[in-house]
């Protein structure tokens, strides 16, 4: 492609807007455009790009067994309806009403419709287990876009849903597919790491996430440092290992804490440590209210919550909800003397607490010296805390370290959660009417282009690996008036064609300084000057990743360009 033909707007400086790596450099090295907050034109450049990733997914998933289809993006809201998402699903999902005002959802993913389609043309297991993906638009409203392509309100992205009879089928399915996610992000050379995760509104259990390494990463990943474990920090499972304390336990006893409200004022006011203290806070659960308990250096983890009580919603109480549900302000909450209609449940580090504090639901007071067995009535101890720094590790190998990671896949196992709800049944061997268990795997195409972008670059610009790379070599004339260096140039540029080689050659009418800028910034894996010694056949050969330099004869071109292309990543 000559460059003269297609459009690169680069940019020398940084848009004010972009605050991350990637983000930065794919605006100035011309590869996208913003249309609105989230919202990205895809140029020419970074369309090569999503068709190399594209291509890469599609032969792994294609491997996996998956069948390739396309669904409309535009979704009825009765299928929304009934899966019970419609009202469940949040504000990130953008609905519409035709002409006609029948609502519609802009597909955010697309297991409603993969499930009424598999449901009237599946009927029997012997059509089973079937594996269908697509590579479409998806659409959602984000309340805080950013970072680019890394969150947006219109992105690519590969979903993919398996059917099944067993739960077995599922299991090796689910294995392929998570094997194709890995060989996907290892050929697109990722820093990932795949990690236990929550299915959150997707529904569903067993789930991994597949997550690139980096520091601008909006998600923490749990790690073992002397094992592969990793989880999702909301997922990471916490070990029943304290110790039981021996100390001798005292009279309960009630004190004044005036103005005192957060654990750190609280332990500060009465002379003790953080984790000597309850922290209690009140949660609406599926409109109940639920009191939660943790020690006062831990904190709630409320998907865990979620999970442990099987609850679609839950929300910390609001100030007002708190006074009205317990006759008390926020900050002096405790369990003591709770109301009945109030569930109590308890991290399991609560129970072997001895002479605790904790709220007395009276403005400016706290209780001490509190027995968990004695002072406290509570239905149910569970793991309901964040996982620290220095924890043992799950698998019993090692303490936890945290990274942060940046999410590009997901694997789900949904179980019959929409099958069940929307009727999507088969007869089995026997004749008898079941649901088709499901799974679901994700992609984020354009996501993991940022991502990419995000790994490989230098202080002059992007450097793409080089199966993912727009075109193969860069190729600049210094001087196009220069009839030497043109023909020379026009003579490699077909010669490189012709072996198969992606090539953009730079016809501009550019100053050299700027071509050299240029191409650095676009990041290309090799790049050919034809300069001063053309009429010798002699052009310059660049590595973008190493910055190793060649004078190379037309005569060997070819060869040496080969040559490079098999030792680079």
């Amino acid at each position: 492609m000559k460059q003269s033909m297609t459009l690169i707007p680069t940019l020398r400086e940084v848009p004010a807007d972009a605050d991350v790596k990637n983000h930065q450099l794919l605006l100035r090295a011309g590869y996208i455009r913003q249309n609105a907050s989230g919202i990205y034109s895809y140029l020419p450049l970074a369309k090569r790009v999503l068709q190399k990733i594209e291509a890469v997914v599609r032969e792994e998933m294609d491997n996996a067994g998956a069948v390739e289809l396309l669904m409309p993006a535009l979704q009825q809201s009765e299928l929304w309806q009934e899966s019970g998402r419609w009202s469940s699903y949040g504000p990130e999902l953008m609905r519409l009403h035709d002409r006609h005002n029948r609502e519609f959802a802009l597909g955010a993913t697309h297991e409603e419709v993969i499930t009424s389609l598999l449901r009237d043309e599946i009927k029997s297991y012997k059509k089973l287990p079937l594996t269908l993906y697509q590579i479409q638009t998806k659409f959602r409203d984000e309340k805080r876009p950013r970072f680019g392509l890394l969150r947006g309100r219109e992105f690519i992205m590969k979903d993919a849903y398996s059917f099944h009879s067993t739960a077995e089928s599922l299991d090796e399915t689910y294995e392929k597919v998570f094997t194709a996610y890995s060989n996907i992000f290892s050929r697109c050379q990722l820093n990932f790491r795949a990690v236990i995760a929550d299915s959150g509104a997707m529904g569903g259990k067993d789930t991994h996430e597949f997550m690139v390494l980096s520091d601008i990463g909006e998600d923490t990943i749990a790690y073992s440092n002397e094992s592969d474990y990793a989880a999702n920090i909301e997922m990471a499972e916490v070990l029943d290992q304290y110790e039981t304390s021996s100390e001798e336990e005292f009279a309960l006893e009630k004190v004044e804490t005036p103005n005192q409200k957060t654990i750190d004022e609280v332990a500060s006011f009465l002379n003790k440590n953080n984790h000597q203290c309850i922290k209690s806070l009140l949660f609406k659960v599926d409109d109940e209210f639920v009191l939660v308990l943790v020690r006062g250096d831990h904190e709630i983890n409320d998907i865990k919550v979620k999970n442990f009580l099987n609850a679609s919603i839950v929300e910390l109480a609001t100030p007002d909800e708190t006074k009205e549900a317990i006759g008390c302000e926020v900050g002096y909450v405790g369990p003591i003397n709770m109301k009945e209609n109030v569930k109590v449940i308890a991290d399991h580090a609560v129970k072997y607490m001895t002479n605790a504090i904790c709220g007395a639901n009276e403005v400016g007071y706290h209780y001490s010296n509190v027995s968990i067995s004695r002072d406290i009535t509570i239905s149910e101890f569970a793991d309901l805390r964040f996982i620290q720094i220095g924890d043992p590790s799950p698998d019993g190998k090692g303490t936890i370290q945290f990274a942060k990671g940046i999410e590009v896949g997901h694997v789900f196992k949904l179980g019959t959660r929409y099958s069940d709800a929307m009727g999507g049944n088969f007869l089995d061997e026997n004749g008898r009417n079941q649901a088709m268990i499901m799974g679901c795997y994700g992609i984020g195409v354009s996501r993991t282009l940022a991502a990419v972008a995000e790994q490989f670059n230098d202080e002059n610009g992007l450097v793409w690996p080089k199966d993912l790379a727009p075109y193969d070599v860069h190729l600049i004339p210094v001087n196009m008036k220069d009839d030497t260096q043109r023909e020379l140039a026009e003579a490699l540029y077909s010669d490189l064609r012709s072996k198969r080689f992606e090539v953009l050659l730079d016809d501009r009418a550019e100053r050299p300084g700027v071509k050299f800028a240029d191409s650095d910034l676009i990041g290309l894996p090799i790049r050919i000057t034809v300069g001063k010694k053309a009429s010798e056949g002699i052009v310059e050969v660049k590595v973008r990743s190493t910055g190793e330099v060649h004078e190379v004869s037309k005569e060997n071109l070819l060869e040496t360009i080969a040559n490079i292309m098999n030792t680079i990543s």
